[in-house]
This record gives C-alpha cells, structure tokens and sequence, in this order.
C-alpha cells in the first residue's frame, strides 16, 4: 500500500499529482466540472479509513509552488495512484499546471452562515433569478473559500463568480447548512442614469384680479343711489395661483360680504322723501 503520512493533528496529508477532469483517462465528468469536489485514488480511502477524519471528507488544497490554498470535498475514489483530478476553475485558483504538484491535506471547517458573491462580468445580470441559479450550483459544492473564482453554467454559458467574504470563517462548509447570500455589483458595471425631469417654470403674479359689481350704480328714478354710505368693497389681494394661504387657520371661515354700517344720528334726521307733498291747485 502507498504510504501517506500524517498531518500534525493526526489527519490526512499526502502529496499527488494533480490534473484537470478532461484529463481522466475514459470518462466525461461534466459533474466534477459543475461542483467543488475533487477525484481521488483508491489507496486514499484505505488510509483515510485508519485515521482520525472528520466526516463528510472536507480537504485543503495547497499549491506548493504558487502557495495558494482552496478547499473541496471528495466525490469517488477511482483515480490512479498518486493522482487527484480537479475541476479546472480549481486549477486555475491554484495556478496548478496539469500534472503539476498538490498537497492534500483532511481539514474541518465550520459550518456557512452567510457568503458574498461577485460576478465578473455584467451579463450576470440577464439571469432572471440569480439566487436560485447559485443555490442550484452549490449542491454540488462541499465548501467555500475566500478569494475563490468558481464557475457557474446556466444555459450553455459560463459565469465566474468571486467569492469575496464567507462567514464564520475564510473556509467554510456548505452541506446542509442555511447560508445567506449577497451579490456585489458585478465588475464592469456602470450604474444607469436617470434623467431628472425638467423643473416647472414659476407662474407669474397676477396684479389684474377681476373684482365684480365695483362699479358705479344709476337708479332709474334719478335719485341718489343709497349705497353711498356703504363700506368700500374690500380690496383683493394679488395673489400667485397655486399658491395657498399660508395664513389661514384650522377653525376659520372668512366670508368676503359687505356689511351696512349703523346708520348715525345725521342720517336719521336727514330729510326723507314724501310722497305728494306739493301744492295743489283748484280748477275752478
């Protein structure tokens, strides 16, 4: 049997050749391309089997030379010994050449709370319901790490998502957890400008208001108008239309009407008209 060693926690560490999907010799793995889960040998499960590890199966990943780090799950032990084979946006967050060096370490991560996602290009957007589109996907994901690119397949085109912050921690699993999602705008996006409507004009004050029955009145039998002794019409305020009265109170009721003044002593002892008070004469 091939001899892995242990990790300083008494788990799983081992170092494998690493190679994209496409490369798995007779197979077409279009799930492994879809999730965040990786191929192993046979011989790991047998080691994996004597020590103390965690379940479900969570891994880091280590790129020695670039010394980048991502973590995944495992999905089958069918690979050749000394081989791994990983989806290629795995790859190229390692910056892992095919057949290029991978350490593979049994890690435990805490359980996802919440999780912010940025997509990479603003076509992102046409996604009727982008939420449901990313919850699909992550059922084939085990976990999360910050600073991962993954890849998203809706409707025969590729998305790639950044994963810019998850909680509680840098590292997280997301199996059976409920785990709440944001989305930064997406890079290239240019919020769109609204027009602001253009301000109504200001109407002009009216100084002509039309005031009715101010003028002089005639009686028909040539006597003095009686009116004479009345109060002035009140004189009308110019007004702006649309405007209200900011004066008026809540209670008030203002009724513009004329109002006969009492008349005064001089007045009750002015001559009044007399009917037939001439002189006569007689036609004898």
């Amino acid at each position: 049997m091939y001899p892995f060693s242990m990790s300083s926690n008494g788990g799983f560490k081992e170092y494998f050749r690493g190679f994209s999907v496409a490369m798995l010799p007779g197979q077409e793995r279009e799930d492994v391309e879809k999730g965040g889960k990786i191929i192993m040998p046979p011989n790991a499960l047998e080691a994996l089997t004597r020590l103390n590890v965690t379940y479900p199966m969570l891994f880091k990943l280590r790129n020695p030379k670039s010394k980048r780090i991502t973590h995944c799950g495992v999905l089958e032990f069918v690979a050749d010994d000394d081989n791994v084979y990983l989806p290629h946006w795995m790859m190229m967050n390692l910056s892992l050449e095919e057949g290029g060096r991978v350490e593979v370490e049994s890690a435990s991560l805490p359980v996802a709370t919440f999780s912010r996602f940025q997509p990479q290009c603003p076509d992102f957007l046409d996604i009727y319901n982008p939420k449901a589109v990313l919850e699909n996907t992550l059922r084939g994901f085990a976990c999360l790490t910050a600073g991962d690119i993954i890849n998203i397949k809706y409707n025969q085109k590729n998305y790639e998502l950044s994963v810019l912050e998850t909680q509680p921690g840098d590292a997280v699993s997301i199996i059976e957890c409920d785990m709440n999602v944001d989305f930064a705008p997406p890079v290239g996006y240019v919020e769109p400008q609204v027009e602001k409507p253009p301000e109504p004009e200001e109407e002009e004050m009216v100084t002509d208001v039309f005031v009715p029955f101010s003028g002089a009145g005639v009686r028909l039998d040539g006597k003095t108008k009686k009116r004479n002794d009345l109060s002035p019409l009140p004189k009308r305020v110019s007004t702006v239309r649309g405007i209200p009265d900011n004066d008026w109170t809540v209670g008030t009721l203002v009724f513009m009407r004329n109002v006969r003044p009492k008349e005064t002593a001089e007045k009750k002892d002015e001559e009044k008209f007399q009917p037939f008070s001439g002189a006569g004469n007689s036609l004898s």
